[in-house]
């Protein structure tokens, strides 16, 4: 079952590696994490707007040690946008984020998906975010305890920073707990997949929306994913189960099932669902 770990703190859970989770997990609230190495600290994920970012980033920097690397999992804007916090860092990623990231923000698309967020994505829109400097497209270890693994599903681009030493897993958008998961860009058969990996890597799973988690919260997620395929294009075809309590589920069941259903009928990758492009304000 998901933990109940303290939110907007740094929270180590376990030798060296730290938590900073956001409460609830909907649409522009995730997750972020530091791993301690012998040469100084490695972030992962950097949040949205400057109000989640430059409180986690006071804290990291509370640390009094040197932030030498920034990970990030997937390009979605939750996720990266406060790459800027970091300066110093090298900057690490999938070449798909890293093309992502290049282009320029689709500041109007996230104003209408999360409009709670507007005065935030004007600051951003001001600041910036960083490039990647380093491209990660196979596993590689990065740090003494710090693996990074390629996981396509979720996105083209996805990647897991595993600490085996720690028995811990950043999952990134590769797992959602107690948040109903987005495939507006993924593959949702794959994704299912790609967890019975992410399964096998550690007890301890962070993922990039909700609460720490592990085995019983990877199947869920799994079931609810196979689910959408299984549904046929049909959002009412889900079915019941774990998922009937998490969040955001109306629209994201249409988008999900939406999308299953297009890659299903051979259509290219690279078209969005449209519901999803209603979402977001086209």
């Amino acid at each position: 079952m998901a933990s109940d770990s303290p939110t907007l703190t740094l929270h180590e859970i376990a030798d060296g590696v730290m938590v900073w989770l956001q409460p609830g997990g909907e649409s522009g609230v995730s997750n972020a994490g530091v791993v301690v190495d012998d040469d100084g600290l490695t972030v992962i994920d950097t949040l949205m707007v400057p109000e989640q970012w430059q409180p986690f980033a006071a804290a990291v920097n509370g640390l009094g040690l040197p932030v030498r690397r920034v990970v990030l999992t997937h390009a979605h804007i939750d996720h990266v946008g406060g790459t800027s916090a970091f300066r110093n860092a090298m900057v690490l990623a999938s070449s798909v984020t890293g093309d992502l990231l290049d282009q320029e923000m689709p500041i109007s698309a996230y104003k209408a998906f999360m409009p709670a967020f507007t005065r935030g994505f004007d600051e951003l829109e001001a600041i910036g975010t960083r490039p990647v400097s380093h491209v990660i497209d196979e596993p590689a270890m990065v740090t003494p305890r710090i693996e990074v693994i390629p996981a396509a599903g979720h996105t083209a681009g996805d990647v897991m920073v595993l600490v085996e030493d720690a028995d811990v897993l950043f999952a990134g958008d590769i797992c959602f707990f107690g948040v109903t998961p987005l495939a507006f860009q993924g593959d949702v058969a794959t994704w299912a997949e790609v967890l019975e990996i992410a399964v096998d890597l550690a007890e301890t799973i962070v993922p990039g929306h909700g609460p720490i988690g592990g085995a019983d919260d990877v199947r869920a997620l799994q079931n609810y994913l196979r689910a959408c395929v299984a549904a046929d294009g049909d959002p009412a075809a889900i079915g019941a189960g774990p998922w009937d309590s998490w969040l955001e589920r109306a629209e994201r069941d249409a988008i999900n099932v939406e999308r299953a259903k297009m890659l299903a009928s051979g259509e290219s990758p690279g078209t969005i669902p449209s519901t999803m492009l209603k979402a977001l304000g086209f």
